[in-house]
């Protein structure tokens, strides 16, 4: 069964996303909040690597790497389906195994969903 995520798409969702509240970790910064005119029943997540992290290449692996992180979080963790979540990723991912990555993004949307 394909999961229930869906990107960001329009620029002012992710204007008033970097507005609201946001938590931060050595591996990414994760912004959080309510938008208007958001379908309750789909994980709103986008996820963002700057082109100062790498080629192409890179940044589209630390992107799969997170895009599959979220998809067993979202099956495993119980996420606020009321919030929409921007995930910017730091440089210090390429250099870390994906299991560490993981296991602090778990805690990290546990943390922010109690």
């Amino acid at each position: 069964m394909k999961s229930k995520i869906l990107a960001l798409s329009k620029n002012e969702e992710f204007k008033k996303l970097l507005q609201q509240k946001k938590v931060s970790n050595k591996y990414v910064t994760i912004f959080f909040g309510c938008l208007n005119n958001k379908n309750k029943n789909i994980l709103n997540i986008s996820f963002v690597t700057k082109k100062k992290i790498g080629n192409a290449v890179k940044r589209n692996k630390i992107k799969r790497r997170l895009r599959n992180i979220m998809n067993d979080a979202y099956k495993n963790i119980s996420i606020n389906l009321n919030y929409s979540y921007l995930v910017i990723a730091k440089p210090t991912m390429l250099n870390n195994e994906f299991k560490m990555i993981k296991e602090t993004l778990t805690k990290e949307f546990i943390k922010i969903n109690k």
